[in-house]
């Protein structure tokens, strides 16, 4: 993060907050000196060394013990104090309406909790149709599209969790996968893809395209799903549909501190 140059406008007073925001970017990047600190943000080197001493003083640098700077304890403070104040649904919802705007189908919000999924919210789609869920429905994670994409992160849980449904469930849906070994398969192109499907595994005549949420430490939060009908959910619109879910989750995981540049 560069300071702003002289031909930005910049409310009076502000060109120094300015500065040490860049100081800050700088050492979040990398600096680790003042040397270092110069050359990413092109402050002088006065500037810079009493800009790192203001910062250190209010904890927002430290000194490590290889005489290097890095980042402070206030930092880390702030972050916990914002993490705390972000709800899920809160942040999602907007998005979420975007989303049913823009695809017509009903959308769902859910998180993993005790293995189990857990929707958190519903936007029901302008086609009149009514899917058979509400906020705070429990559903088992690999008949749902949602519950896949929730595990899409974790291929060790792939056997396990498949095998745990259906002991629990007692039940053989008439969509449901022929074997583990087509579950596995399936996941590993879902995860590939970055959104899973329902193909009807968990309601008759209903499909859904669903791709999880990440934090801002890259862990799976949630996840998000369009459902419809088979009629409007033919293969070829599901495979459609996939990328805008995914950009949609992507929005929301954005909001919550993930950035994309940290899983390339």
């Amino acid at each position: 993060m560069k300071p702003m140059n002289n031909d930005t406008a910049v409310i009076p007073g502000t060109q120094t907050l300015v500065n040490g925001l860049a100081v800050l970017q700088a050492v979040a990047h990398g600096a680790t000196n003042l040397s270092d600190v110069v050359a990413a943000t092109d402050l002088s080197r006065s500037t810079a060394h009493r800009l790192i001493q203001a910062l250190r003083g209010e904890r927002f640098l430290r000194d490590t013990a290889e005489g290097t700077i890095a980042l402070g304890p206030a930092l880390i403070e702030l972050g916990f104090q914002a993490r705390d104040a972000v709800s899920l649904q809160s942040v999602a919802r907007p998005i979420l309406l975007d989303l049913a705007e823009e695809v017509k189908d009903t959308i769902h919000l859910a998180v993993e909790d005790n293995g189990e999924c857990l929707y958190l919210d519903k936007v029901r789609g302008s086609r009149n149709v009514e899917i058979r869920s509400w906020p705070g429905l429990r559903m088992p994670l690999t008949y749902t599209g949602i519950g896949k994409a929730l595990l899409l992160d974790s291929p060790d849980r792939w056997q396990e969790q498949y095998e745990s449904d259906r002991e629990r469930m007692e039940r053989q849906p008439l969509h449901d996968f022929a074997s583990i070994r087509a579950f596995l398969k399936a996941m590993s192109v879902y995860a590939e893809q970055g959104f899973s499907y329902d193909l009807e595994e968990n309601e008759p005549g209903i499909r859904c395209v669903a791709s999880p949420i990440h934090d801002a430490s890259g862990k799976v939060a949630g996840a998000i799903s369009v459902s419809g009908m088979v009629q409007v959910m033919p293969p070829r619109r599901m495979k459609q549909i996939g990328p805008i879910v995914r950009a949609a989750a992507d929005r929301i995981s954005a909001e919550l501190g993930w950035s994309s540049d940290a899983e390339s």
